[in-house]
């Protein structure tokens, strides 16, 4: 596992898989075939991955953590950058803070949540992570109103940021006053795309972050790579064509549930075997599995 510290090279050297967790029948954590995951991802030139969401952090027991960092640690190669996350309630986030200590991560990300919390509220609870863990975090921006920029730019000033996964979606990306707003604050190259390939070429091209994160990645790692690559050498046309073998798959996404179809895909494409989605979360249902079924191994089937 890659312990260096992170930086716009770092971010910009690899699509940011955001995969799910593969379980067991019992929800005990599949050691086998998380790592085939992994694998996976890592021979289509994937070297960071993001835990968070998709693979449903937000639910996660305290007394699993330890055995998830360690499963996580241990399957990665030694040029891949893997960043877990915590919370989204305060209390877990400490607690995870401390068993994090023992790990070697070079940093961890918050997922976002707005209930129950202020934005000066989130702001201060970033700060008692950070100082806990030792180490700067990734904040999650997924809404408007999380954080204001006035917080972001004090939070990345004292140093307690690493990056910025953005994923507020908006009816025209290209009016985007509150990433504009940032970027003029802190610049733009240690925010990344939080939204998959679908408004990558967009964000890359216009508002200058270095890279994107995605979960589709996950049933095509090699073509998400080819995208990155395309955007990065300006050969925008190649970037869209490939952008459009995604969209199918994430329209599904978009209609149904982004963290259910894209556990389903992954096993539905034959990459591995996920197991049951933990609760709070419930599986696709059989019409829609056999959608997300195609859509995936169309996808898997794109020559890259």
């Amino acid at each position: 596992m890659d312990t260096r510290p992170i930086t716009p090279a770092t971010l910009a050297g690899s699509v940011v898989a955001v995969p799910p967790l593969a379980r067991n029948a019992d929800y005990s954590l599949n050691h086998a075939e998380n790592a085939r995951l992994i694998r996976f991802l890592e021979a289509g030139e994937v070297t960071t991955l993001l835990y968070g969401g998709n693979a449903v952090l937000n639910h996660v027991s305290l007394s699993q953590y330890a055995e998830l960092l360690t499963m996580l640690r241990d399957a990665a190669a030694e040029e891949t950058l893997v960043v877990p996350s915590v919370g989204p309630g305060f209390g877990m986030m400490l607690d995870q803070a401390d068993i994090l200590r023992d790990f070697e991560f070079p940093t961890a990300m918050l997922l976002p949540t707005k209930d129950v919390t202020t934005p000066a509220g989130i702001a201060t609870a970033t700060r008692k992570f950070a100082d806990r863990f030792g180490r700067p975090i990734v904040l999650y921006l997924k809404q408007d109103g999380t954080v204001d920029v006035e917080t972001i730019q004090r939070l990345m000033q004292d140093g307690l940021i690493s990056w910025i996964k953005y994923a507020i979606v908006r009816k025209n990306p290209e009016q985007d006053p509150f990433l504009r707003d940032i970027i003029q604050a802190i610049g733009p190259t240690q925010i990344v795309s939080g939204m998959g390939e679908q408004p990558a070429i967009l964000h890359l091209r216009d508002f200058g972050v270095p890279g994107f994160t995605s979960g589709c990645v996950c049933v095509a790692p090699q073509l998400s790579t080819d995208m990155l690559r395309a955007i990065q050498a300006k050969d925008f046309d190649t970037a869209e064509k490939i952008r459009t073998q995604f969209r199918p798959l994430e329209n599904l996404r978009d209609s149904i549930n982004p963290v259910r179809v894209l556990h389903a895909a992954v096993q539905a494409a034959g990459i591995c075997e996920t197991g049951p989605i933990l609760p709070l979360l419930s599986p696709v249902d059989s019409a829609d599995l056999a959608l997300i079924a195609a859509a995936a191994k169309d996808l898997l089937g794109v020559p890259v």
